[in-house]
């Protein structure tokens, strides 16, 4: 009968004949044949079925073969030994190759007809060792593959024991090295299936006998790992990702970053090729684990790893959006590397010039897939260009391209960047000990304590959180100088994008401490304040000239001492009016007038004078005020100048000239009021209160506005009632009379200051350091004062400054208080034409002393941000506000209706966001902790008050046309402050690297300590002592080692 096949399979008889005549040999296997007879069958079906030349005669073999193993079992038992499987395994079939696919095929088709005999189990235990070693020659995948087959359909040939994990690390090691090398979709697709079959197999090996899988998976990541160049695994790996639980993921990527074994070089490879995964298109939880790792990486602080595979493979992981099948997991871990990735806009700016093709590309097919998918990449975008705003050339394409789409609040995208960066990853593997954190949860920025720098620090938060002033300073093109504003500049792009959690900012406070403060002292942050805004205004002026002077050298910005600039800026000329384009940055942001008006009571002549002003020193009135200062009298029905109820001010030294004393320029004022009786009394006790650094011979002024006290039960006094009574009329009599040019004698006045020029950022210091003449002590004034949120500013705009003696173009030296000003006011018999109006101002920033003394204690600063305009306010109408008296016009006395607009305004305002500053700590607060902030901690007390302009239209706003498109409002830096940055956020991230891996190598004998870095309700948050904000110790000590 075998010849018979032989020949008919060979012939030339048409197709149907052959069929025919083979169903008749086939049937023929029913009846008895010998044993001869059936090894020639099975030997011609073999050869058949492994060497036949056309599918005909490979398909006659198999039912050939099956029927005649089916009808003569033992024949077919005894011709389908061990010996002659493992000769097709080991030496092959002719000329058919031991590795050819069919040889594999035709083994796994003879063990399903003898799987009832006994013999198979030979087979099995024969197969157990081949496989292995079929597994060690690496096959190729269509190989593997069939070998997969058939160690699925029996198990049996897997191999045991200790064989078992040998076989599977094999056998990851085989997939490691496949490869595809055709580019036709077919071809691709068997290449999948064919992977797709051997992880399958590894599946059911790891959920049989679980103690292969970690052995499989250590053998995945030395395959990834491998540093070796003549050697890249295969992206198949990425197939086994789905089957490893995803419960293990902890344990495992534990276990991995924290093996001092795996080199940096090793796990970098690692990571970067499972991010290779990603193309992978059927495997599942390649982004789970590779995120995963990445988080891993950040808690142990391998920042180096993080920094070098971000920049080397977020192209590729971007481009793998394009692809559908593996777009969710691509854009997951897109997401996780840009959001993390927040020292450096770098790997951003990598992606930027391929987003808006990709936009295009999806928006133009119109699925609903890809417009779901669009959201998510176009919030992921704005999140970015939120965080590193200042590129207006890249960003606006992209603006264009996602404007169709929602943009996320700004809440949203605070809350998406705090949780994503590396330093917001917690350390699984040592939480108990102290971690290097980068910024805290505000995302905001402290300051190091460098000594007793509290009042430099709490005055520089307060500055940076005046967000027109700031978004100003980084605006401005500084390349090339070293001026003060410069390293301000500096300074503030660092606190706006640094990573670290605190910085130290010693190169300003160099060049910014004034001459004669004593370096580790406590000083005066008003006066350091001060000094500071006049040192930049005299400053911009210098340069100012040196370029009109030097056009070819731009700016001609030179290192210029502060003797050079006193010198060149009183050398310097002013014209009598200065207009805004030539005013300062200071002058425009914080920059007013101030008119000074003394009438004489005798000859009713009048002298006038503007000086300008950045900030108001308000001295604490008596008991009451704004009750008593509204029943003045008019000055000209006065009976006499000694009456009770007169306002008087006296200066200490009879040869004095008269003086009249200005508040606001002076950097010496007294504060406490002299309730004299001038009818025989003598004089209550007073005190002057002065800054810690000017000598005690120059308290020679006291100003005293004697007023009735209020007996006890007095309501705690408000920021309106000190500015109302430094805004209050005064009569200058006794000792202090004016000297009347017209009735060329010193005749008693009335001085009047009112404010004709209001400034952006309007500074208020309220005065309470002071100088107690009787014991001869200093003092601090520990009033409680109620801080308004919304403050009403009484501006009486003059209709033309032009007929004005003076303005700000004239130099006014900001510390000098003994000239006799009276001397310098002219006549005048015309009376200005006045607009009175009410300019609203909402509480920015409040700088807190804490201590009892100006050279001891500490500062520090609540802040928000603010803008120029804030629809939350609304300026009441002029028919709804009160119509004040001429006399009074300076005065906010009675119920304003906007006092239940400003109730509203604090009652929204107590959720928004409020930071507290203390050096290196900054935390979340509430408007309602600034209130009450004197009233829990006795001894803090406001003591510095920036408050910020509302207005419907600003002109200092961001978006002005010359530095193009501010994104969120916030300029774009330049390029030598962005590299600054950065250089110096990798340094960062690097330093915290080494500090975690000597932190790991004490983790054994580490203490657990822990204590909030929070506001503490039973301690003041003010303190220079070793456990506040101020220096040595506290919180967050170890933190400050990488500074």
């Amino acid at each position: 009968m075998d010849k018979i096949l032989e020949g008919l399979v060979s012939s030339s008889h048409p197709l149907p004949l052959k069929r025919m005549i083979v169903r008749k040999v086939v049937e023929s296997a029913e009846h008895w044949h010998d044993e001869a007879q059936c090894e020639a069958m099975f030997d011609l079906t073999t050869r058949l079925i492994l060497e036949g030349p056309d599918p005909f005669q490979r398909q006659v073999g198999h039912q050939v073969l099956e029927a005649y193993a089916r009808y003569h079992r033992p024949e077919f038992e005894s011709f389908f030994n061990k010996t002659f499987v493992l000769s097709l395994l080991q030496q092959g079939y002719h000329s058919l190759d031991r590795r050819d696919v069919a040889i594999l095929d035709y083994i796994h088709n003879g063990l399903k007809l003898i799987m009832s005999c006994p013999s198979v189990l030979d087979l099995f235990s024969l197969l157990q060792v081949e496989v292995l070693r079929m597994v060690c020659e690496r096959p190729e995948p269509q190989l593997c593959a069939r070998l997969s087959d058939l160690l699925t359909d029996f198990v049996q040939c897997v191999p045991k024991g200790k064989l078992s994990i040998t076989f599977c690390q094999q056998l990851v090691r085989t997939i490691g090295h496949f490869q595809c090398v055709s580019t036709q979709e077919k071809e691709l697709r068997e290449y999948v299936s064919q992977v797709t079959k051997v992880s399958n197999l590894l599946q059911n090996i790891w959920k049989a006998e679980p103690s292969t899988l970690l052995p499989s998976l250590q053998e995945v990541f030395a395959s990834i790992s491998s540093t070796d160049a003549s050697f890249e695994p295969s992206v198949a790996l990425a197939s086994l990702v789905q089957h490893i639980p995803l419960q293990m993921t902890t344990v495992l990527i534990r276990s991995l970053t924290a093996d001092p074994n795996v080199k940096d070089a090793s796990m970098t490879q690692a990571l970067c090729r499972m991010i290779d995964w990603l193309s992978w298109p059927l495997a599942q939880h390649v982004d789970t684990w590779v995120i995963a790792l990445l988080k891993g990486l950040a808690a142990v602080q391998k920042f180096t790893i993080l920094i070098d595979v971000t920049l080397l493979k977020i192209e590729l992981v971007f481009n793998r959006l394009w692809f559908p099948l593996v777009r969710p997991g691509a854009l997951a871990v897109l997401s996780h590397m840009l959001l993390s990735f927040q020292h450096s806009p770098e790997a951003f700016h990598l992606i930027v010039p391929h987003v808006v093709n990709l936009v295009h590309s999806l928006k133009s097919d119109g699925l609903p897939s890809s417009t779901a998918f669009l959201v998510q990449v176009t919030e992921l975008v704005h999140c970015m260009m939120y965080h590193y705003s200042g590129f207006p050339d890249l960003y606006e394409p992209v603006l264009e391209a996602v404007k169709d789409f929602p943009k996320p609040s700004e809440e949203k995208i605070k809350l998406i960047l705090n949780q994503s960066a590396w330093t917001s990853q917690s350390n699984a593997l040592a939480s108990c000990l102290s971690r290097l954190s980068g910024k805290s949860e505000t995302g905001k920025t402290g300051l190091i304590n460098l000594g007793n720098t509290c009042y430099m620090n709490s005055v520089l938060q307060a500055l940076f959180m005046a967000t027109d002033f700031r978004r100003q300073v980084l605006s401005l093109n500084l390349n090339g100088c070293n001026s003060l504003m410069k390293k301000l500049q500096h300074l503030f792009a660092f606190l706006a994008h640094t990573q670290r959690e605190a910085y130290a900012p010693r190169i300003f406070f160099e060049a910014s401490r004034p001459p004669w403060f004593t370096p580790r002292s406590q000083q005066d942050c008003s006066e350091y304040l001060r000094f500071l805004l006049d040192r930049l205004h005299e400053e911009e002026k210098i340069l100012r000239v040196q370029s009109s002077h030097e056009p070819s050298e731009g700016l001609g910005c030179t290192d210029t001492s502060l003797e050079e600039v006193t010198s060149k800026a009183s050398a310097g000329t002013e014209s009598p009016g200065t207009s805004d384009s030539e005013k300062t940055l200071i002058e425009k942001m914080f920059g007013g007038k101030l008119r000074t008006h003394i009438c004489c009571l005798n000859c009713r002549s009048t002298s006038q004078k503007v000086e300008a002003f950045t900030d108001l020193s308000l001295a604490f009135c008596p008991t009451p005020s704004v009750e008593d200062l509204s029943s003045f009298q008019d000055p000209a029905s006065l009976p006499s100048a000694h009456d009770d109820g007169l306002m008087q001010t006296t200066v200490a030294d009879p040869e004095e000239e008269p003086v009249v004393y200005n508040p606001a320029t002076a950097a010496f004022v007294c504060d406490s009021i002299v309730n004299q009786r001038i009818l025989g009394s003598p004089p209550v006790d007073f005190h002057c209160a002065e800054n810690s650094s000017v000598p005690s011979e120059s308290a020679k002024i006291v100003i005293s506005k004697d007023v009735p006290p209020n007996p006890g039960g007095e309501p705690t006094p408000s920021v309106t009632d000190l500015l109302n009574y430094f805004l209050a009329p005064e009569i200058l009599t006794g000792e202090n009379q004016y000297y009347c040019e017209n009735c060329a004698s010193l005749q008693n006045a009335e001085k009047t200051m009112q404010i004709t020029e209001e400034p952006e950022y309007l500074i208020l210091t309220l005065l309470r350091f002071s100088y107690d003449q009787k014991y001869h002590v200093r003092r601090k004034i520990l009033d409680n004062v109620s801080l308004p949120l919304v403050l009403e500013l009484p501006v009486k705009r003059t209709a033309s400054f032009s007929s004005l003696s003076e303005s700000w173009s004239v130099d006014v030296d900001f510390t000098d208080i003994n000239e006799n000003l009276a001397k310098k006011l002219k006549p005048s018999t015309t009376e200005e034409a006045f607009c009175p109006k009410l300019v609203p101002y909402l509480l920015s920033s409040v700088v807190v002393h804490s201590g009892v003394s100006s050279e001891s204690g500490h500062y520090y600063s609540y802040a928000r941000n603010i803008t120029g305009t804030e629809s939350s306010y609304q300026v009441c109408p002029p028919s709804e506000r009160l119509a004040l008296a001429p006399s009074q016009s300076c005065l906010l006395g009675g119920e304003r209706p906007s006092a239940v607009i400003e109730q509203d305004l604090e009652n929204k305002e107590m959720s928004q966001e409020w930071f507290l500053f203390n050096d290196s700590r900054v935390t979340f607060t509430s408007f309602q902790s600034v209130q009450k902030i004197t009233s829990r901690f006795p001894k803090d007390t406001a003591y510095v008050l920036l408050y910020k302009k509302q207005s419907s239209a600003n002109g200092l706003r961001g978006d002005n046309p010359a530095s193009g498109v501010w994104v969120n409002g916030e300029p774009p830096l330049q390029k030598e402050l962005m590299d600054a940055i950065t250089k110096d956020n990798k340094l960062y991230l690097q330093e915290q690297e080494l500090n975690a891996r000597a932190r790991a190598l004490q983790a054994a004998s580490a203490s657990c300590s822990f204590r909030p870095n929070g506001f503490d309700d039973n301690d003041p948050p003010g303190s220079c002592g070793p456990t506040g904000g101020g220096g040595g110790g506290g919180f967050n000590t170890v933190g400050r080692l990488v500074f």
